[in-house]
Formats: C-alpha cells, structure tokens, sequence
C-alpha cells in the first residue's frame, strides 16, 4: 500500500475577506476581495497572486513538523529556530487524534501532548502555522492518525456515515477549541487549516468542515488532493477556500536514487492546469517531496536522502516557482517512538529530510534549501508575478536549455534548467531579455554562461536591492538587506562559473575587494563580470552598495535574520522589518539590538569567522549566546571577528559494562502461570469491515470466535494468545495465519515446547504450518496450552477512503490442529494492559506492548529490579526462544551550554544474521524497535529530555529470541552525533515519575 507524505508546500492559503486598506511598514494596500465565499475573518486573505496576512503580501514558504514525533516541548523551539533560519515563514503540522483520544470519549491534550507550548514556541520563532488536525492524516503514522478503538466502529471510515462521524465529534470538538484559540485572530500563529487529507468526498469534506468551523476555526481553509486532478476547488461542493495538490515526483524506492532521474519525472503542465483549475486563488502545493520514507529489509534512510537531495531541490523546487507557487513543505521528520509508525515503517522517521532525526542541519539540502528560500521572501516581486510558458526556443542561445519566464511589474525572474532535465552536461550558452535599459544578451563583456548538469538558475532583471535597481544578474540571487542607507546584495554560483551583472551607471564603477573582475560601461550601465572562485570578492559601490560574489559553499554559511519587531507582527516575516546578515559558523538562530549593541544566538560545530555585512549595530559591541565577541574590527563596510569553538569533554556509559539485571518476560508459556485475569475470545461477530489488499474482498470471520485484537481492544506492541485443547496423541502439525504488518514476526510454543517461528519480512501477513514432533508426546486426554507472540507493527493507514484498510486484522486469522475441529480450541489474549484503559498518562496510549514485562510496567524508570539475576543482553542473552526482560541504569553530566545529539547502536554481525527482535525502552519511552535479522536501522536518537543529561537513566529492553537456540546482542553503545556549542534553550525533562506496582497486572 502506497504511503504518502512529505514536504508540504503549504501556500499560506486561506480564506478570502473583504479587506479594508492597512498601513504597514510605511506602505499602504488595498485588496479587493479575491473570495467566493462569505469570510468570517479579515487578517488572512488571498487573491490570485498569493496570500495576504494583516494586508501584506507573503510567501508561505512552510516546513512539515510533527510534535508528538518530538516528545520533548522543551525542544520544539529549537526545530522552530532552523526552520526560521532557512528563511522559510511557516510550519505545517498534522495531529494525531491516536495520542489524544485513546480511550473512546475521553480527550486527553497533556504533557507532551500538549498543544499550547506548541503554538507558543511557533510564536517565538516567529513561525505561522497550518494546521492539518485530520481526523485522518495518514502521515505515515499507525492507522492514518486513527484510534485502534475505531477499529469496531460500524461505519464506514472517512465517509459522512453517522457511525464514523459521531465517532469523531468529541475529537473534533475539542482539538477544534484548541485550534480555534490559536488561530491569528486571537492573537496566535495559526493561519490555515487543511481538516480532511487527499481523497474523500464532497459530502465528507463539507462534513468536516462544519465540524471545525462549529468549534470556532475561522481561518481559511486548503486541500490537498492526491494529485492536481482539481477535483475539489473552490466553488464545487466540498470545495475548499483555495485549491491545492501533492506531488511526489521520485517516489520512495531509495535503494537505487539515481534510477529516478529519468525523463517524464520533471512536470512540465501545472501552471496550465492550476489556470484550469483554480484561477482566482494562489497556487499551492500542501505536500511536495522533501525525503521518502523506508521500510523493514530496506535500504536506509540516507538512500532516501540521497533520492531528494540538494540537486532535487534545484531542479524540481525552481521549476515548482516556474509555475508561480506561493507555498512550500518537509524539513523535520523526527522519531516513531512508542508503537506511532504504520506498518512496515521502522523506528525513525528521519525522512532524509533537510533537518536529520537527530535535529542536526549537516546534510547539504539543508543549506541549499536555504539558499532557495531566502532568496523567495527576500523577493516581493515574486509574489505577484505572473509565469509564462516553458520554451527552449526563446532566451537562450540553445535549445538544450530551457527557461520559464515569471513577469512582474518591473522584475521578471527567469528559471533556467537543462531541456533534459536529467542531464549531467555542463552546457555553455548565452541569454537574451528584455530590460528596463532594453533586450541585452548576456554575458555582454564575452564568453558564455556555463549551466552545470542537475543545476538550474534563476535569473533576474530589474530587481529591486532596498530601492537600487539591480538591470540583471546571471549569477542567483542569495538575499539582501541593508546598513544605514548602505544597500548589501549577496549573489553566488559554482566554483569556475563565469558571472555577470549590471547596475545603473549613475551608481558608478566599484572598486573590487578580493580579486580580479571585468568593469565596463555599456551605454546607460556598468557592468561587472567575474568567475566565481572559493575565495569572495566584494564590489564596493561608494556608500551606496556592497555585492558579495561568492562560491556557493561559501554562500552555505551565511545567514539572514529578521529583528522583531512590534506587535503584532513580532518575530513573523514582513518584508518592513530590518534584519542582519552574518556569516557565522553552523547555525545563527536570533539577532537582537540594544542601543548600539548586536546580541546573536547560534551554534557551533568548530571555530568560525564571524562576519557581519548588513545590520550592523553602529559599533562594534557584538555578543554571540551573552558573551562578547572580543576581536570585532571593522572592514570594508562590515564587521569582522572570531567565534571561538571548545571541543567539550564528553564521557558517555559503556553499555556492556552496566550491572544489568534480568527476568524472564515470556512465564506465559510456564506451567504454572495463570491466565484467570485474561481476555476470552468469545466474540463470534466483528464489526470489521476492511477489504483484503490483494483481492479487494471484505474481510470475514474464518475462527469460531473472533481471534483480532481490536476487536478486545488491543492495538499497539506484542500481542499473546493462549489457546487450550484436549490432546488426542496423534497431532502432527498446527496451521497458524497470522497477521501483524509489514516487518511483523511471530513464535510459538505448545505448553514450554518451541515449536517455531515466523521471522518477518516486508509481508503484512503469514500462513505457516508447524510440523510437531514426537518429542511433544502429547498424551491423549490431557490438556495444553498454545501460546502464539505476535509482534503488532502498527495498524494500516486508510488512504483510500471506503475501503476501511485501517481496520485490517491483527492476530490469528485462521488456524488448524491436525485431527482437531477448530472450536476444539478454546483462546484468550492480551496486549497492552488495560488495552484502551492504557495506564500510563505520560508517554500516551501506544507506548507499551503486551509482554509480561510490559505490562507489570517494569520499563518505567526505578524497576524493583533487586532481586533479578544478574544478566547481560550481550554477554549471556537468551539461551532459548523466548523473551527476556534487561534493564539497567547509568548516569550522564553533559556540559552546560551544547547540544549534544545522543544515539544508541546496535552492533550487527558480518555473519549470517540471528533471528530475533529488541525493544529500546529509556526512562521508560520505546524509542526503538530493533529487527536484527530485517535491518536496516540500527541507530536509534533519543533527544534530551527523555534522557536525563545531567542525572540517571533507566535503560531497558526486551531480547525476543526467534530460534531454538536463543540469542543475545551482538552489542550495544551510547555514541554522540554532534559536538555542538549552542545558544539552544536547555530543555526540561518530559518525565518525573517512578515504577510503582500496577493494580490489576497479570
């Protein structure tokens, strides 16, 4: 089953309003109502060009962040910050109706849950929001954002059935007040909302939307179809305020990234289409691909990385504004901890994604993302241009270059790309436009323009530098800003490219710091041309302007800054606020002034140089995370100085080196365990309704009684069934179909006898037979227990609305007993204790699974672990199948003032691989599922916050040894990602509580 997600190019697409004229910035608009509909709101408002927030024109340039993937609120102010500091203005966030309403009709948003620090860390970073708060959101995440309880529900899902739609109005209700509260017009960031997710229909969409808008939601609202099919517009029934689509042009196959670069893969009609579709609202694109998403056996998340990297960003994020889009989405992936993920998907959900799981920006399409976005809201006039059509006949001097023309009323921006797309040629050409001086043809002081292949360009003429009018530049455009009255422009292109611009003549020749460059006048122009080296050159026009050429790389480092300002536009973008540009080592995150003082916060990976080219604060008192930067001396119109890098001392646990202790987690399968508090299979009805993915039949019951977990409430983690029957003596096999999804596993024993395994694979389901030996000696008459473990890997997302995937069974479908009748076996099962009743409020309804362990809460920090054996996962392990139980405990003191990433890693044999499973609990949250023989995760991060950085943690885990001869690690550490010097805000840690016994556990 196909998933999807991803980059969400969220247009700040909302509702339209009746606007009255509004001064800002010292400039006054005017918008005419752009709307169809009756608005209920006056701050957010479009017309066809673009969005308009307090009655400015913006780009909503947004970045896809899941905070329950961030279990830790103390850190959503950091991801915030990187997400501002790529220059992007807004956040799009699903939410997940599973982790608040896990038991039917009690809605729980605390804790981590919680959504108020949410939107207040999105308002100090200065951050709008676009909120997709479902019901469904498929997001990847187990059963498409679904409760597991919705599993019995009698309707059909993502229909207006009454069953499924009563189901969701206590959700709705409430995470709808909270929404509503947050929104622009009460003060907060939320601008937009999207409620309903690429399929349904009209009568469901308008359903919802009542919903929400009963609940107080005003703000406008965007779809986003599957593809641009313009299915549901504006103006049709259930359709939205503005019209929007998804793409993912490269799919998911990250085993072999460069297959994808194949022709066809490039669109080339959307702008067409949008025309057709939507004409009077802003193009939007809620989802484009930003990663891809991996699954069990696969390849790894760095191939998916690879698959839309820094080169797919320049390729298919420019020709996306070819088509004039005016919204953009996903950066942060983060961690399925806690059972969150759907089937087949692992542990991380890292997404090879610009901003890592770990919340480092190492990866090259962190900066190149940058460099695209902050070149977009630093340009106004694209907000209004309008895109012309793709030619390979006009502009430029050969038709293996093509260029999409996007005309404004003085500026028009120029996308250049290979014809083919995929082309690896480095191809020389010259350009030809029209200009404010007439049609020059560039480069105008000789030689050619040179396009690297995976490369495009934008190209502008009569561009607008603070009020200095820039005639054209073959080189990109980074952003600029402005000291005083002094205007600063940064333009960058590849190592050996030659360059070339031009400015008025009234401007004068510069004088050129750095380096050699061409200056000549050319009739009412000066133009300069240069090849880009590594080292930058400066043109320095009087005190007037100041142009940075620089080296693409080099251009990575440097950062822009908006300045807040008053309320109410605070730290949101606005193209009236004053901002500083600096060079400034890994990460530049704040930048405040105080009288003639400049404070910055960043962040530090090594010794950097500092150098401030625009904002200067009119003096050389700089101060980097409250300290002052001692060696600033002014150069050239800028300032210059040292931020100094410490390598911090840093002494992480040995993990094979811990005390550990163990229990057996698996006494289920001893004679004497009693199983009176159990669940009966008694149901001989289900609700369930779900179609088989392969044959697309409705599912039917194939037991005596129904044997699926959901239909007794449970949902997330292992799953035991217990199944007695009176012995004939003469069984010879057990026939066992099982489902679990994608990666799922399962084991089985007769009273203490293994009898086999099933050790997973990408398959959602298995059908095995059992061959029992004589050794059983299973005596006629007497009775035993079969206990089946089942690893339940989530539930399946319900993308295709009608087809109730998301209720697909979980645990024994069909069986059979050699010479035995199937109501000759009588079951019970477990899951998680309390199954919906979940007893843990803090780390939510999905975090633990059914094992013995698990349910006595022994994973929870300070288990009464006395009197355990003394027992190692990877010294002695599990000397038979079955499962142990280890936990043990070690101390950090990380150093004040870095962000230090922490990981733990699983050692993996060259070998043939053993089969069996691990759960990762720290401090009592699963962050990792661990399939030794499946792969391919075996780094797991956990942020701090679930780990205690200054003080102990409580490190547990459960072996599941799948063979006869059991099994144990082949070995476990606690290793650093990153060494990081930080301005970041240390963050609390998300729990405080302790084992204590658990009425009830059995």
């Amino acid at each position: 089953m196909v998933s999807f997600k991803c980059l969400s190019t969220a247009v700040l697409s909302l509702c339209s309003v009746n606007v009255l004229g509004l001064a800002l910035g010292g400039k006054s608009y005017a918008i005419a109502n752009p709307g169809r509909r009756e608005l209920l709101q006056d701050l957010v408002t479009w017309d066809e060009h673009s969005l308009f927030v307090r009655g400015e024109r913006i780009m909503f340039y947004s970045a896809e962040f899941h905070p329950w993937r961030l279990p830790v609120p103390g850190l959503w102010l950091d991801i915030f910050q990187k997400i501002k500091a790529l220059g992007y203005t807004g956040v799009s966030f699903y939410v997940n109706w599973a982790l608040l309403e896990g038991s039917p009709g009690h809605f729980s948003a605390e804790g981590v849950f919680a959504y108020e620090p949410f939107f207040e860390a999105a308002s100090k970073a200065g951050i709008y929001l676009f909120a997709r708060p479902g019901p469904y959101i498929n997001a990847e995440v187990s059963g498409g954002g679904y409760p597991r309880w919705l599993q019995r529900n009698t309707g059909i899902l993502r229909t207006n059935e009454s069953a499924y739609m009563e189901a969701t109005d206590n959700y709705v209700a409430h995470i709808g007040q909270l929404i509503a509260a947050a929104q622009i017009t009460n003060g907060g960031p939320v601008t937009y909302g999207a409620p309903w997710v690429e399929f349904p229909d009209s009568s469901y969409i308008s359903a919802v939307n009542k919903q929400y808008r009963d609940a107080g939601v005003v703000v406008p609202l965007v779809n986003n179809e599957a593809s641009i099919i313009g299915l549901f517009t504006p103006g049709k029934p259930g359709g939205p305020d503005i019209y929007g689509h998804d793409a993912y042009p490269f799919g998911f196959d990250c085993a072999d990234p460069e297959s994808n670069w194949t022709p066809g893969r490039l669109p080339t009609d959307w702008k067409k289409l949008h025309l057709e579709q939507s004409p009077n609202t802003p193009y939007s694109i809620p989802e484009f691909q930003g990663g891809a998403i991996d699954s069990w056996g696969g390849p790894g998340l760095e191939g998916c990385a690879v698959l839309a990297n820094h080169e797919f960003e320049r390729m298919f994020y420019k020709n996306n504004f070819g088509f004039g889009v005016k919204i953009f989405n996903i950066t942060f992936g983060g961690t399925n901890w806690g059972n969150l993920g759907q089937p087949g998907g692992y542990t991380s959900y890292d997404y090879g994604a610009a901003i890592k799981e770990d919340r480092t920006i190492a990866r090259e399409k962190y900066a190149e993302a940058k460099l695209m976005a902050q070149f977009l809201t630093s340009s106004p006039a694209y907000l209004d241009a309008v895109p012309g059509d793709l030619t390979n006949t006009s502009y430029v001097s050969t038709p293996e270059l093509s260029v999409t023309p996007i005309v404004g009323n003085t500026t028009a921006f120029y996308v250049i790309r290979h014809s083919a797309y995929e082309s690896l040629e480095s191809t020389p050409y010259t350009f030809s436009v029209p200009t404010s001086i007439g049609i020059v043809k560039i480069p105008q002081l000789g030689g050619t323009l040179t396009l690297n292949g995976r490369d495009s360009k934008i190209l502008v003429t009569d561009y607008d530098v603070g009020g200095i009018n820039l005639i054209y530049s073959s080189a990109d455009v980074y952003t600029h800003g402005r000291t005083g009255s002094k205007r600063v422009l940064l333009v960058y292109g590849l190592e050996g490219e030659t360059h070339e611009l031009a400015f008025s003549s009234k401007l004068g020749k510069p004088t050129v710091e750095g380096g050699a460059v061409k200056v000549q006048t050319k009739g009412p122009a000066v133009v300069v041309q240069w090849k880009v080296t590594q080292s930058k050159k400066v043109l320095h026009y009087g005190s007037n302007l100041d142009v940075y050429l620089l080296w693409r790389n080099d251009a990575f480092k440097y950062w822009k800054i908006e300045l807040e300002s008053p309320a109410p536009i605070g730290n949101y973008a606005s193209a009236s606020k004053d901002t500083v540009i600096a060079k400034g080592g890994y990460l530049l995150r704040t930048a405040t002034r105080s009288g003639t003082s400049l404070y910055l916060t960043g962040d530090l990976n090594a010794t950097a140089e500092l150098e401030i080219v625009a904002g200067l604060p009119g003096s050389n008192n700089v101060y980097f995370n409250g300290k002052k930067v001692s060696d600033i001396k002014s150069t050239n119109g800028r300032l210059e100085g040292t931020l100094t890098y410490t390598r911090p001392a840093v002494k992480l646990p040995d993990l094979a080196a811990l005390e550990w202790k163990a229990i057996d987690s698996l006494p289920e399968i001893q004679p004497s365990y009693d199983d009176a508090a159990w669940t009966v299979a008694s149901h001989t009805t289900t609700n369930n309704t779900s179609y088989d993915e392969t044959y697309l039949t409705e599912f039917s019951l194939k037991t005596p009684t129904s044997l699926i977990a959901g239909d007794y409430g449970f949902g997330a983690g292992s799953l035991i069934y217990r199944g007695y029957f009176e012995a004939f003596g003469n069984e010879t096999s057990l026939y066992l179909s099982t489902t679990g999804g994608g990666g799922f596993g399962h084991s089985v024993w007769i009273n203490k006898t293994f009898i086999g395994s099933w050790t997973g694979s990408q398959a959602g389901s298995y059908n095995q037979t059992l061959a029992l030996s004589s050794a059983l000696k299973l005596a006629q008459g007497k009775t035993y227990v079969i206990t089946v473990l089942i690893d339940h890997m989530g539930q399946e997302t319900n993308w295709w609305p009608g087809h109730d995937y998301m209720k697909t069974p979980r645990g024994i479908i069909d069986y059979a007993l050699s010479g035995h009748a199937k109501s000759d076996i009588t079951w019970k099962l477990t899951g998680n204790l309390g199954g919906e009743e979940y007893r843990d409020p803090v780390r939510g309804p999905l975090n633990e699974g059914g094992m013995w362990a698990e349910r006595q809460g022994y994973h929870l920090p300070a288990p009464p672990s006395s009197g355990w054996k003394k027992a190692s996962p990877i010294k002695d392990g599990v000397g038979a199948a079955g499962v142990e139980f280890y936990a043990a405990s070690f101390g950090l003191n990380m150093p004040a003032g870095y962000d230090i990433p922490l990981s733990f890693v699983f050692a993996n044999s060259t070998g043939t691989p053993a089969n069996y499973r691990v759960q990762l609990y720290v401090n009592g949250w699963q962050f990792g599922k661990y399939i030794n023989n499946l792969g391919p995760q075996t780094s797991y991060p956990v942020p701090e916050g679930v780990l205690n950085y200054s003080g102990t943690n409580y490190l547990s885990l459960t072996l599941w040894a799948q063979d006869a001869t059991g099994a144990k690690l082949d070995g476990l550490s606690l290793v650093a990602n990153a060494l990081i010097q930080s301005g970041m805000q240390k963050p609390a840690l998300t729990w405080s509580d302790k084992w204590v016994r658990r009425e009830g556990a059995y």
